[in-house]
């Protein structure tokens, strides 16, 4: 699979399955999509940072895929009542 999903693809997924789940934005059903979230993360509006820097880390783990941006691994230290 890429890191591209067509609408039907993308409208099946669950809400769990996207780094912010609320605007479903970010889906990461397999590692193609964990890196390419993990590349597209400094387009992520400020106070959703370290929502979705926690959700790449926990979906990385869960495809085994390294992530290597110290932004992304300073995010997630964020404590959840920081960033609202």
């Amino acid at each position: 699979m890429t890191d591209r999903l067509d609408s039907r693809q993308r409208d099946a997924l669950p809400p769990e399955m996207f780094g912010l789940p609320s605007r479903r934005e970010y889906p990461m059903p397999d590692a193609a999509h964990v890196r390419a979230a993990e590349a597209y993360f400094r387009y992520c509006p400020e106070d959703l940072k370290p929502q979705l820097a926690r959700a790449i880390l926990r979906f990385a783990r869960l495809y085994g895929v390294d992530v290597e941006s110290e932004k992304i691994m300073d995010y997630s230290k964020i404590r959840q009542d920081e960033a609202t």
